[in-house]
């Protein structure tokens, strides 16, 4: 059972997660079972669990603590045997020194933890979770859109992804609509995709095929690379881990545009020498 905890006022979040008694506030003219206890044996989700007040996370870390629930305005504790997965965009190490999110509930939720980098930091994931969203999309559509062209795939990865992977699914879900084909190309991307300015150069029709490939994405590989390496110090390994390749395949790209990595290894994160 999934709940969004940014969408309900704070009140009404408690009765939501934790069910109310008859006569527990002004309009609670029944009993309502929270979600908590209507997982019973199953999962709750608690997304956005960043914002719960801090009245709030101290209850919810008596459930997870004490495995039992009381509604609002009861007097009974019930036996939970439920899971909680959390999810939240805010990093709570950060929210936990500021006063804003209780240590102890951080370090209760805080088991097993699966970090989601944004999509720009997952290129080679693009290709994947296009051909996810087609075959979604040819299921419910009856159509046959087989894949993307190479052209149109390299547009993708170029791209920052400000809106991560549900921008990324409106713009295949656009393109999929639009492409009288059965392959998606750049022609079926908005716009502003193919023409933001400084991120990408112009495509050189005067040039032949391959070098107008290589003179259109070169620019981006080595700004690429040397911002990951800014950010690491010039630690090479690290810099070819965030980037999902391998290091043997970064030092290539490395040698490529000649890029050393002892020039950033006195760097700080701004650019600066120390």
């Amino acid at each position: 059972l999934p709940v969004t905890c940014g969408t309900f006022p704070e009140q009404l979040l408690e009765s939501e997660l934790f069910g109310h008694e008859r006569g527990a506030f002004t309009g609670a003219y029944t009993r309502k079972l929270g979600l908590l206890e209507s997982a019973q044996g199953g999962t709750v989700f608690l997304d956005e669990i960043s914002t719960l007040s801090l009245e709030l996370q101290v209850k919810l870390l008596r459930v997870l603590q004490e495995r039992q629930i009381r509604r609002v305005g009861g007097s009974a504790y019930m036996d939970l045997d439920i899971r909680v997965i959390s999810a939240t965009n805010e990093n709570l190490e950060e929210a936990v020194r500021d006063g804003r999110f209780r240590k102890d509930l951080y370090y209760r939720l805080n088991v097993i933890t699966v970090s989601l980098p944004p999509l720009r930091d997952r290129v080679p994931d693009i290709p994947l979770l296009v051909q996810h969203f087609l075959k979604l999309l040819n299921s419910a559509h009856d159509r046959q859109v087989s894949g993307v062209s190479r052209e149109a795939i390299e547009i993708l990865q170029a791209h920052d992804w400000p809106g991560n992977v549900r921008e990324l699914q409106n713009v295949v879900e656009r393109a999929f609509f639009l492409s009288e084909e059965d392959v998606i190309r750049p022609a079926d991307f908005p716009a502003a995709m193919l023409h933001a300015d400084g991120l990408q150069p112009s495509v050189d029709t005067r040039l032949p095929y391959l070098q107008s490939k290589q003179a259109y994405l070169g620019p981006f590989e080595k700004e690429y690379l040397t911002e990951l390496l800014r950010e690491h110090r010039g630690n090479v390994s690290r810099a070819s881990g965030r980037a999902g390749m391998h290091r043997s395949t970064f030092q290539r790209l490395m040698r490529k545009h000649g890029i050393l990595s002892q020039d950033y290894r006195s760097m700080t994160r701004d650019g600066s020498l120390n």
